[in-house]
């Protein structure tokens, strides 16, 4: 571990996000929330108007331009540093036109054709998840002869495919998908076995916050614990991510992941690289 992870903040402008849909719809509250994670320590803040979760409807574009822009363009000013979480390459571009310095595509540029152009012109950051399909599907694709191999390797091609179309090695940052065409299974598999993935020599993100599997652990069935309950276990996975030596978690509560980077910092044996809090 040479140091801890970037923290990437959540804000969801959405209706129908599986933990927080609602809650920051207003672009005033999603730019007030986002202000606050930065105060709480994120280093940057993931701003978001499609929900992913297994089962979501796509809103149209013109709704998901009105959803993100205002608080995209009202946090970039402000300082902060924003990544756009799409599928699409024209609310992309709205956003990095907005001020967004990084796009964050779940579907790794499969979902939109003129995804790859886009960010190989701009030259921005570009996050390329492990992805089999939206959300109204991916779980009837959960199968996989080994998770951990399968992918690691669809990851790896799909970055070669992304260098040939443009994009610079060094702006792609790797995502293993955790919940998306993922068992609990799986996303545990996937989570012991984070070296493998980064040894790939691509900067990983890491996503477990609040996902189902979180839930179900240490709980019998039909007791698991709600989405807003599971940022305690969304830190204890954040660590370990962390000792893994990830470039960055993505999680909705900021506070309880500083704490687990901090003991994972401490146990790593190396200096937090942040002005102690």
């Amino acid at each position: 571990m040479s140091g801890r992870p970037l923290v990437m903040g959540v804000v969801n402008v959405t209706p129908d996000s599986f933990s927080d849909g609602g809650e920051w719809l207003e672009p005033e509250a999603a730019v007030a929330h986002g202000r606050l994670l930065v105060a709480q320590g994120a280093d940057l803040v993931d701003v978001g108007g499609e929900s992913t979760r297994p089962g979501a409807e796509r809103p149209s574009v013109e709704e998901e331009l009105r959803r993100v822009l205002p608080v995209v363009s009202t946090l970039a000013a402000a300082g902060v540093a924003v990544s756009i979480d799409t599928m699409r390459a024209s609310v992309a571009a709205a956003a990095l036109d907005a001020g967004a310095s990084v796009v964050n595509d779940v579907s790794g540029g499969m979902a939109d054709p003129a995804m790859v152009a886009l960010v190989a012109e701009r030259g921005c950051d570009y996050v390329v998840m492990h992805w089999r399909g939206h959300s109204a599907h991916m779980q009837s694709r959960a199968v996989y002869d080994d998770v951990v191999t399968d992918v690691r390797s669809a990851l790896h091609a799909r970055a070669a495919q992304l260098v040939a179309g443009g994009i610079a090695l060094e702006r792609i940052i790797l995502d293993p998908g955790f919940g998306f065409a993922k068992t609990a299974e799986h996303n545990w598999a996937l989570l012991r076995s984070l070296d493998t993935l980064v040894a790939l020599g691509h900067r990983l993100l890491v996503g477990t916050s609040r996902k189902s599997f979180l839930g179900k652990v240490g709980r019998a069935p039909g007791a698991e614990r709600p989405p807003l309950e599971r940022d305690v276990t969304t830190a204890v996975t954040s660590a370990y991510a962390a000792l893994a030596g990830v470039w960055c978690v993505r999680v909705h509560d900021v506070p309880t992941t500083m704490d687990a980077l901090d003991v994972a910092a401490a146990l790593g044996g190396v200096a937090q690289e942040v002005e102690p809090r």
